[in-house]
């Protein structure tokens, strides 16, 4: 697997060495010669963002925790339960794009990249976790609310929301949101994280100005949906990606008709497209082409089919003609 690697870069154009091109490229996001460069880049970035986010949240989660062990405010306490969520989103999110900066083995060809995926679904479980320790706490407290420091509780939440902007303008600068799944889960957190100190600041008002310490726990709960509502999202979208889905951007069906209108192909079978990482999606299938066609020129049509139009470069493409058989595929 390793000299794929480097044979986008040996043969950036040679006809001959076009299999290994598609191979070499399915290393990079982007279907240009300069995908290895732009990767980097991207992933420099992402990990800038993270690291300065990483540290903010994390000042942010002590002062936030203390601040509601100190003033009673159990939505100061919801938040830091949010903020503790997301720092170890963050730091999920971290350890994950090392792990997928490690080369490819024998054992593991795919590389680490698929490390992204459990981390973010990990992420989402521990999510559910403390929404619900939330969610219980705040029950406790409907039916008699303590007292709580108004005052003080508005000013943390206040630092904490500015913190969260920062941090959430720092992903969005430096990283990669719109395309990786791992920095999307975690710019999502930090979103999340500024609505609850939003709803902190809120409860705090209203109980300054009336003394209703019941909006205490109703923020907590608020908070706490909102937090079930973000793990929702990342759970079903990880576990789409580990059993093997076929990623949001692609019809199987469209892809199925773009290779069956290929001059020559009488049938398309055992078609599989699904994601190793974010950005980062594989392909097989089996066509079976006019027992009087160039099997070599088909192929190179079906590989610029799959990386122009649907900019997939991982492509494995058995040719076959009539007289091979196999057995009926079980998938």
């Amino acid at each position: 697997m390793h000299s794929h690697n480097h044979s986008a870069h040996t043969h950036s154009g040679g006809a001959t060495h076009k299999h290994d091109h598609s191979h070499g490229h399915g290393h990079h996001h982007h279907g240009h010669g300069h995908g290895h460069h732009h990767h980097d880049h991207a992933r420099e970035g992402n990990k800038k963002g993270l690291i300065i986010a990483l540290s903010i949240t994390a000042g942010i989660l002590i002062l936030e925790f203390f601040g509601g062990l100190f003033t009673n405010s159990l939505a100061l306490l919801s938040d830091s339960g949010h903020m503790l969520s997301d720092a170890s989103s963050l730091a999920l999110s971290l350890i994950a794009l090392s792990f997928a900066a490690r080369p490819a083995s024998a054992a593991k060809t795919y590389g680490f990249y698929r490390f992204e995926i459990l981390a973010a679904l990990f992420n989402g479980i521990s999510l559910f976790l403390i929404a619900g320790f939330i969610i219980w706490e705040a029950y406790g407290r409907f039916f008699n609310p303590p007292e709580v420091a108004s005052g003080s509780m508005m000013l943390i939440a206040s630092v904490g929301l500015l913190a969260n902007l920062i941090s959430a303008w720092a992903l969005m600068r430096k990283g990669d949101v719109k395309n990786n799944v791992n920095l999307r889960s975690a710019y999502l957190h930090v979103l999340g994280d500024a609505l609850g100190s939003v709803g902190a600041i809120i409860a705090g008002l209203v109980m300054l100005a009336f003394g209703w310490y019941i909006a205490d726990p109703i923020i907590s709960v608020l908070v706490a949906l909102l937090i079930l509502k973000g793990a929702w999202g990342v759970i079903s979208h990880t576990v789409h990606v580990l059993m093997e889905g076929t990623p949001a951007g692609v019809n199987q069906e469209e892809v199925k008709q773009a290779l069956e209108s290929i001059d020559g192909v009488v049938d398309v079978h055992d078609l599989h497209i699904w994601t190793i990482t974010s950005g980062l999606d594989s392909f097989s299938c089996h066509i079976q082409i006019m027992d009087d066609r160039d099997s070599q020129e088909v192929l190179q049509q079906a590989i610029r089919v799959m990386a122009e139009r649907f900019n997939i470069h991982h492509a494995t493409i058995q040719i076959e003609k009539s007289a091979i058989r196999h057995e009926e595929l079980r998938v």
